[in-house]
């Protein structure tokens, strides 16, 4: 499901970093984002990423964790020493679901965590509270049934 047009006036400022080393997952992320009327800007790699985290100053990412050159665990860890970026909220979206790779994501300091292969209207929603989270002057969400796998912090 598409965003409503009334919610995209409030997302037409938001940039998102996605990053993810699957062009095929990375261009279907951007594509929805856009369409939900985000801004976005993406990198290939961890390390690329945590390049464009400091340029691009995103409200949110969206981050694999199995990348080359570094993984989203690295990414994370990078993030957590840097004051200018431990702010950053991040959606993991992975295809890794094991419960101690949710955990271990959650305790280095992602917001949420969301599998492979994921629905658009879930991907969305979930954006929409880590916008929401780090940006507590905006006015509230519409209130949705909560998600039996929901990891927001």
């Amino acid at each position: 499901m598409i965003a409503a047009p009334a919610q995209t006036s409030d997302r037409s400022r938001q940039r998102i970093l996605v990053v993810d080393d699957d062009p095929a997952v990375l261009d279907l992320v951007i594509t929805r984002l856009e369409i939900a009327g985000y801004e976005t800007r993406r990198a290939r790699d961890g390390a690329a990423a945590v390049d464009r985290l400091a340029e691009v100053r995103p409200a949110a990412m969206i981050l694999d964790l199995n990348m080359p050159k570094l993984d989203g665990f690295g990414v994370l860890d990078l993030m957590s020493q840097r004051t200018d970026l431990a702010g950053i909220p991040v959606l993991i979206l992975s295809a890794r679901s094991a419960p101690n790779d949710v955990k271990l994501a959650i305790a280095m300091g992602a917001s949420d965590y969301l599998s492979k292969p994921f629905e658009t209207s879930r991907l969305l929603s979930r954006v929409a509270r880590l916008v929401q989270f780090r940006k507590p002057s905006a006015p509230p969400a519409p209130s949705t049934p909560p998600d039996d796998d929901t990891f927001l912090i």
